[in-house]
């Protein structure tokens, strides 16, 4: 394939890879309001695991209660970010996982942010209550899980040369050279 269609390919597979998320994060946040809004929990495993309706007007653990304009801001600045990554990301094998995860913590971020701007709240419904954990959702899921194995990537996997394209200071400096 000629490097000029690579790039606008695997940028489109991103913005598909996106949109399909973001629809599983909102269609299991349809199912959590019909079927457990008002109702009491569903135990899935006794005393470890639950399906728990919440309307969350804050952000992890509950902070910042109702500070939908900083939360919808800091999703937009995100989303800006991953972008201009995407955009600026090498092509190669190499950077398949880092396309991925950039796109769940994209996706993540738009599920919450829709439920945001929709309705005021971010609905959450997954429970463990075994270790009595925040009551969670698909895009909390998306942003918690691609953190953590971003991080283990940053740490072990991709050196600081991988990520070169990202270091503007470094890029006019070779120019200059």
């Amino acid at each position: 394939m000629k490097n000029s269609l690579k790039k606008p390919l695997i940028l489109t597979i991103d913005f598909l890879m996106m949109l399909i998320l973001i629809a599983l994060d909102q269609y299991t946040k349809y199912l959590a309001v019909i079927n457990l809004k008002d109702r009491p929990a569903v135990e899935i495993i006794k005393g470890v695991f639950e399906l728990n309706y919440l309307e969350n007007r804050g952000a992890a653990f509950g902070m910042l209660q109702n500070q939908k304009a900083f939360f919808v801001l800091v999703a937009c600045i995100i989303l800006i970010a991953i972008c201009y990554v995407l955009l600026k990301m090498p092509e190669g094998k190499r950077y398949i996982w880092l396309h991925i995860l950039l796109v769940m913590i994209a996706s993540g971020a738009v599920g919450n942010m829709i439920d945001r701007v929709r309705l005021e709240y971010v609905v959450d419904f997954f429970y463990f209550v075994l270790i009595n954990f925040p009551i969670f959702n698909m895009a909390d899921i998306y942003v918690s899980v691609a953190c953590i194995l971003l991080a283990v990537l940053l740490l072990f996997y991709y050196k600081e040369q991988d990520l070169d394209f990202l270091n503007i200071r470094q890029k006019k400096a070779r120019e200059i050279k």
